[in-house]
């Protein structure tokens, strides 16, 4: 599994570029003091980290992400489903839904989900 860890700012970050690409990045450093209060440095400490990772690239001053909100998304669920629950999706979903309620329109929507996962 390739690993797509962000921390909880770089995150944030990566959700301002994935809302906002292509993104210039004078408007980069606008948006990250106005959503996030970073001085102009710290967005460019950000995105030359995330660059030298692989997870976006700069080109004539213009943002792009590498690395797409789903793989992020699909990375970080595996991982807490392997750490904290051994790998079972049915415990991690038991734990999950512990004391919430569920609409119609949510279990129809997870039936659906596992109807199209589900092997024969």
């Amino acid at each position: 599994m390739v690993q797509y860890k962000l921390f909880d700012a770089e995150f944030k970050f990566m959700s301002i570029v994935w809302d906002s690409e292509p993104i210039k990045t004078r408007t980069l450093t606008e948006l990250c003091q106005e959503k996030l209060g970073w001085k102009r440095t710290t967005t460019y400490t950000v995105l030359r980290r995330l660059i030298e990772r692989g997870i976006l690239r700069n080109e004539n001053s213009t943002v792009y992400s590498i690395v797409k909100r789903e793989q992020v998304q699909k990375y970080e669920s595996e991982t807490v489903v392997e750490k904290a629950f051994n790998g079972s999706l049915p415990k991690f979903i038991a734990a999950f839904l512990n004391d919430k309620t569920l609409s119609d329109e949510e279990a129809e929507e997870i039936k659906r989900l596992i109807d199209r996962h589900k092997g024969d």
